[in-house]
């Protein structure tokens, strides 16, 4: 069983590549059930979460019972990590042999996440973005804005590229790190104003007060929304719900899980037949993406485990000769 390390996921994998390959694997299909929360009570802090996504290859799609993986996740998301300087997501991803569930290799779960959230986001720019889109904000300085932010560069032609944090020093920081490795980035003050002049909006926070105020998104903006992945969680209002065509990752996983969905749904601000599609749907060709330049679309997503599948296959099959 092959053990492969954060900087091997790196060497596997490309934003342009892992795009294409979840796009064959939205489009192929995949047995993946919701994934299991538990919550684990802390007497001395926030609750952390304990998250399983299971996902393995659908064998009767592919019209074979040969071949094939199996994967899982295995996630912990502590906030009170942040306060000591770990990442607040911990995870391990193992993948099996389909046929005869032997293991073949433990990878390091918080890298595959990373690169499979921002390559899913990416995916769903390439159907809802404008084709010119070129002035990206990045909302939260947390480790996954840096990939969120090549992610869609490698997909629209990003000009500019703005981070917010409300750590003003931590959104500096991250842009250095982007502009260190060629990329046109700067650290932004007011996020009111930027919101009112980014193309794309990409937004990475486990806030439960949103920070996406739609009465300010202009016309033709693209609203990318990650972070939030419980129903208490949204980072988006319900102004930004009510302006935009609504799309998600998977509908069974948005609808339960994603506050910024769940919430809208309850208070009938946003009605079930009003999202337009799935990553399913629009990978297939079954639903259309953006239908013209002014509109404003969002995405919502909450992770699937057939994008962690997916993108350890990749990575599996890169490394293993």
């Amino acid at each position: 069983m092959l053990t492969i390390s954060a900087a091997e996921v790196d060497h596997a994998l490309s934003f342009k590549g892992l795009v294409e390959t979840l796009r064959s694997a939205f489009r192929d299909g995949a047995v993946q059930p919701v994934r299991h929360h538990h919550t684990i009570e802390r007497p001395d802090g926030a609750a952390s979460t304990l998250l399983l996504m299971p996902a393995w290859t659908d064998f009767n799609a592919a019209g074979t019972s040969a071949g094939g993986h199996i994967g899982v996740k295995i996630v912990t998301v502590s906030p009170d990590n942040n306060a000591i300087g770990k990442p607040a997501v911990m995870g391990l991803y193992l993948l099996l042999d389909g046929a005869t569930g032997e293991p073949e290799a433990m990878i390091d779960g918080q890298r595959l996440t990373q690169w499979r959230t921002a390559c899913a986001s990416a995916l769903a720019a390439s159907y809802l973005a404008r084709e010119d889109a070129s002035r990206l904000l990045v909302v939260g300085a947390g480790a996954l804005s840096p990939f969120l932010a090549k992610a869609h560069s490698a997909v629209r032609p990003i000009k500019t590229i703005r981070i917010w944090n409300r750590t003003p020093a931590n959104a500096e920081k991250v842009a250095a790190e982007l502009r260190a490795e060629g990329f046109p980035a700067s650290a932004a003050g007011d996020l009111d104003a930027e919101l009112g002049e980014a193309d794309i909006v990409s937004s990475a926070t486990i806030t439960t007060a949103p920070l996406i105020r739609g009465a300010l998104l202009k016309p033709g903006a693209h609203v990318d929304l990650v972070g939030g992945f419980t129903p208490t969680m949204r980072e988006s209002d319900d102004d930004a719900i009510q302006r935009a065509r609504v799309y998600v990752d998977t509908r069974a996983g948005a609808t339960k899980e994603a506050g910024d969905i769940v919430q809208p749904l309850a208070s009938g601000v946003l009605k079930p037949e009003a999202i337009v599609a799935d990553l399913h749907e629009l990978a297939r060709g079954e639903k259309q993406g953006r239908q013209s330049v002014d509109e404003i679309t969002l995405f919502k997503s909450v992770g699937a485990a057939l994008e962690d599948l997916a993108a350890g296959i990749a990575v599996y099959k890169a490394l293993k000769d």
